[in-house]
This record gives structure tokens, sequence and C-alpha cells, in this order.
């Protein structure tokens, strides 16, 4: 490491500390899918590693680096296990809330905190009517602050943290109330369900009466109107997950094809690496993960500049979430056609369990249903057509009628 006290860490300092871990997460990655092990041992060494600490301060104890850094940085440990940015998506935007704080002792008791391995995790989504009219995760007074009560699905990262960001309601106001993952009252499952990211801890928590001091009630909730930074910044994590997704996708099905003897009658070539058709599927895996990659840190280049500025500016958010969106659309269609067409290199034989490669397009097809593009890509069309604001936070629920838009 060179960095110190007055000098954020390089790329190349980051990839000393971090690439190792990396390829040892990696190489685990099958073994975990087959046998449903959630990330523990994984998440302490990155925790050991400081890898929550990438964006706060070097004065503050951490790495002091861009959003660019990061996200590069998301891309490699998507491309180790896709499961890992998605469980520290919520952290990572809690770090740049406390970034964005006015300088005080609270700012920096947590990003000190984010230094020393704390890591965050979130309770938002809800089921049935949802957060579209308002939580049914309620605070309520108590004696000595505040009570929380309710229950939250798709808990991402919880039970991989040491504290739980959850959404609630106080009394009609959407708040933000952060809540020690061990304290009284609160219970975690590991229920997800879903058929693919199926290590992001993504389970039911339930809050019975948790003991809420007022200093954890931080202000405004998930969901509050208006431009924000974070819609964006939320919805490029699941952007890196797909690029790391294309890369170890690629990296894969080209280490597969470069082993392979066995191939067919009316090839073109004797073994299948010297196939002109195997070279074109892999040619465009590898520029399906280049271009996945290349949206992924052009928009945190906007990003970057929006949080250097304060994130106040609303030209600059619209610019922000927009550049998001337009990223959605195109990484999307890139990974999810990527990952079906990999297959083609081979027979029967590259479906096999063992190799797992469809955890590829599993994994793609999940984090892609995370804010429905067809969603986004109308919301774009609307703000150029017709200068409809974008929604910015998107809320899941039942609607019912009279509900607000």
């Amino acid at each position: 490491m060179t960095s110190t006290a007055a000098q954020a860490a390089s790329d190349a300092d980051l990839d000393a500390v971090f690439a190792p871990i990396y390829a040892d997460i990696a190489a685990g990655a099958v073994a975990r899918e087959t046998d449903r092990r959630l990330a523990h041992d994984e998440v302490r060494r990155l925790r050991a590693a400081r890898f929550g600490a990438l964006r706060v301060p070097v004065d503050s104890g951490g790495f002091g680096v861009s959003v660019r850094q990061l996200f590069r940085q998301l891309i490699e440990l998507a491309a180790a296990d896709s499961n890992l940015p998605q469980a520290l998506r919520v952290h990572f935007a809690f770090v740049e809330d406390q970034l964005l704080a006015e300088p005080g002792p609270a700012r920096e008791q947590w990003l000190r905190a984010v230094a020393q391995g704390a890591l965050v995790g979130n309770a938002i989504t809800e089921s049935g009517a949802g957060a579209v009219d308002r939580y049914r995760t309620r605070l309520t007074p108590a004696e000595a602050g505040w009570l929380l009560n309710g229950t939250k699905y798709y808990s991402t990262g919880s039970l991989y943290a040491d504290h739980i960001l959850v959404a609630a309601d106080r009394e009609g106001e959407r708040v933000a109330v952060l809540v020690d993952a061990t304290a009284e009252g609160v219970r975690q499952r590991d229920d997800w369900d879903g058929f693919g990211q199926r290590l992001t801890a993504s389970g039911t928590t339930e809050f019975t009466d948790v003991a809420v001091p007022a200093d954890r009630v931080l202000g405004p909730g998930y969901g509050v109107a208006g431009p924000t930074y974070s819609t964006a910044y939320l919805q490029l994590v699941q952007l890196a997950v797909l690029a790391g997704i294309a890369q170890r996708a690629e990296q894969d099905t080209r280490e597969w094809v470069a082993g392979r003897r066995r191939g067919y009658t009316h090839s073109a070539a004797d073994l299948p690496r010297h196939d002109p058709l195997v070279q074109q599927v892999i040619g465009r895996l590898s520029a399906a993960a280049f271009s996945a990659r290349a949206s992924v840190l052009a928009v945190a280049d906007v990003l970057d500049a929006v949080l250097a500025g304060g994130a106040r500016e609303e030209s600059e958010l619209i610019e922000a979430e927009l550049a998001a969106a337009h990223a959605q659309l195109g990484v999307i269609d890139t990974v999810l056609a990527a990952t079906t067409h990999l297959f083609e290199v081979g027979g029967a034989s590259i479906v096999a369990e063992g190799l797992r490669l469809d955890r590829h397009w599993r994994n793609a097809r999940t984090v892609s249903v995370h804010n429905p593009a067809i969603q986004k890509a109308r919301a774009i069309g609307d703000h150029l057509l017709n200068g409809t604001r974008l929604p910015f936070a998107w809320s899941a629920g039942e609607r019912t009628e009279g509900t607000a838009r």
C-alpha cells in the first residue's frame, strides 16, 4: 500500500490488496452455489481487508477512492461471486450518505466504524401493499426513543451485516432507521427462493418491539419524493454485478473450450478452439463483457462529478439518473444475450451440473428484474418526449384507486 493520510489508494494499490481475495472467492463459487452455503467466510475476508471502506476518506481510516475506482472493484468482485456486490449494495449507499452529511461527530463515528469493518445491510421492501402508499413497518414513540415493528422481505445483505438500514413509517413520514443486526427483537431468515443470486442473504427480517434510540433515526427514508443520487447509484451496483457476470461467463467458457478435444464430424476444425464459429462466440462474449464494463464506468464518472459537488444540483441528479437508466437497458440486453449464447460452443456436456455455467444466466436474469427494464424504458421515453420527471424512487406494492403515483 502506498496510500497515506494525504493520498488515496491507486488502482494498483487496490489490486494488490483485493485481487488475491477475489481469486480465492472465485475458486469456491461453484461449491457455494451447489451447497447453498452463504458466503460468511468470504465476507469476513473482505471485512478484514476493509473492502467496505473503499470510499471512506483516508483520514478516517479508509482508502479514499473515487466512485469509478469503487465500481471497478465491484465488477471484479462480481466476477468472483456475483452475490457479494449485491449484498453490499446498500452498504456503499450508506457510506455515500455519510460522506454527503454535514461534518460532525455522528458522521465521523460512522465513517470510522466502516473503516474498522462495520457493514450495513437493508430492510426496505414489504409484501402486499408494500410502500406504494406508506410503509407498514412503523416507528412508535417509547419512553426512551422509539419502538420498531414490522416485516421486511428481500433484506439483501442483512445476514452478513452488523447494522440494518430499515425503511419505516413514523406518523406518516418515511424515515430511515439504523438497527443493530443482533438487537433484541430482530429475527432474520435466509428464505430467499429465487432461482438466481441465491447467496445474497435476501431473506425475511422481522422487527418486534425493537428499541430505537433517537439518534438512530437518520432522516428521510427510501421513497421520499424528489431527485436523488441514490437511485442511480443503487442501480449501478446491479449493473456492476451484470458486468462481472459477463466477465466470468467469458472466462469460464473460454477455459472450457481451450481444454476441449471433442467436436463434431461436421465441425470446421478438429479442435473446438480452432473452429471459427466457436471463436466467434468467444469473441462476442468478450465484447459483451467489455461493453458492460464500459457502460458501468461511464455512469460512475457521472456520479463522481455529482457526488463531488454535494449531489445538490437537480440538473446533475437528472443527468445521473438518465445515464444509469440508459445503461440499464443496454447492459441487461447485452449480458442476458451473452449468458444464453455461451452454450453454443458445446453439446450436451456443457450443461453438466458440475460446471454450473447456467448460474451466469440465472444470476443475470435475477439481477435484471430489479426495477423492471420495461418500466425504465417507458420512463425514459416519457421524459424525452414530454418532459415528464423521471421517477427516481421505485416503490413496489399493491396500488389501489387514488394511490399517489
